[in-house]
């Protein structure tokens, strides 16, 4: 039996802000790092087990147990996979299952990722793009559009993390709902069962990059009439319980320590009520402090990034040096925006974004 000692190699804490791959619970890293040594007093590491063995089965089927039991879709006909190939890999699986030949897909685009899933879903028939912020450039969610009826499917995506908006509401409508909740999936309550299909990249809120959780009502499958690359098949991967190939296994057991430790906090509804601390806090300096501004259109604000501007540019050497010396880490904007993104996934304790929040008070008192 290997003991670990996790020494601090750092004397000063860190503040992770990194929009993804992101930060996770600190139980989370120790029994990350235990299992590596050695998984359930095997004496072998995660790393090095079979997937078929009886260990990793048993997280296989819990983590996928645990999705549904946390987003409250227990016995309502759906199932979870956890897959490869990221959220990406799904902007082309999502149309190869869905759409029928010569049929066509309504698409929302309202930020990079969403406009990246449009693009391949050009390639299996007609894409309708039934509203678009990108003239704005994508500082709100676009609302007021109409679904065609006679599509095969709808596409949203509830969160965007370059330009820090999000969607309040979901629309309601006759056809299947796909949502990619990459970036904030686990982070609020939501009526789930909305939802036909939700699709996420792990890196946000539940693991580390590797692995993509998929959500789907079995119904809506084999319906298209296409004949589908086995592994790109949702059917198929659901038929071998995710295990269609050998899974990632390390970030699945990642993901399932993640989905413990938010099932022990008290779920969803617990680890909401934290993130809409956070984000108040936050966004309340920076409607208060004359130094900064928002991104994006308040009444679409994302809880998980927050994406802001100094005023006056000739500030950003003195800030940037002043977060960087209170440990802050991961705050610059995407370059399609600029300025500051402070990503507050469900882990990003609210102690650190008062750590932000006090580096902005002193950088009003210093100029």
């Amino acid at each position: 039996m290997h003991s670990l000692n996790l020494e601090q190699t750092t004397t000063m804490k860190k503040h992770n802000y990194s929009a993804g791959p992101c930060i996770l619970p600190q139980e989370v890293f120790e029994k990350s790092a235990q299992a590596i040594l050695d998984f359930n007093n095997s004496g072998l590491s995660i790393l090095e087990i079979s997937h078929r063995s009886k260990d990793f089965v048993a997280v296989m089927d819990e983590a996928r147990a645990l999705v549904l039991e946390l987003l409250g879709l227990e016995g309502k006909g759906y199932q979870a996979l956890f897959l490869a190939g990221g959220a990406s890999l799904e902007f082309l699986m999502v149309p190869y299952n869905l759409m029928k030949v010569n049929g066509k897909a309504a698409y929302l685009d309202s930020g990079t990722w969403a406009s990246a899933a449009i693009k391949e879903a050009k390639y299996f028939g007609e894409t309708v793009v039934v509203a678009s912020s990108k003239e704005q450039n994508y500082n709100n969610v676009p609302k007021g559009y109409s679904i065609p009826a006679d599509a095969d499917y709808f596409h949203c995506t509830s969160n965007n993390t370059i330009f820090g908006t999000q969607m309040k509401e979901i629309p309601t409508t006759n056809i299947p709902v796909v949502c990619d909740m990459s970036s904030d999936i686990f982070s609020r309550q939501l009526d789930f069962s909305k939802f036909d299909i939700i699709y996420a990249g792990a890196q946000k809120n539940m693991g580390p990059a590797g692995t993509t959780l998929v959500v789907i009502k079995e119904e809506i499958l084999g319906k298209n009439g296409r004949e589908i690359p086995s592994m790109l098949d949702y059917a198929k991967h659901i038929k071998a319980e995710s295990m269609y190939n050998t899974p990632p296994v390390f970030p699945v057991y990642a993901s399932l320590l993640t989905l413990q430790w938010l099932k022990k906090l008290g779920g969803i509804a617990a680890i909401e009520k934290i993130n809409n601390a956070k984000a108040e806090l936050l966004y309340n300096e920076i409607d208060r402090n004359p130094l900064f501004k928002g991104a994006a259109v308040v009444e679409d604000r994302s809880n998980m990034n927050a994406t802001f501007l100094l005023n006056n540019p000739e500030h950003a050497s003195i800030f940037d040096a002043m977060w960087k010396e209170a440990g802050i880490s991961g705050l610059p904007g995407h370059r399609s925006v600029g300025g500051y993104r402070a990503s507050m996934y469900n882990a990003m304790p609210i102690e650190s974004v008062q750590v932000l929040v006090d580096v902005m008070q002193a950088l009003e008192k210093a100029v």
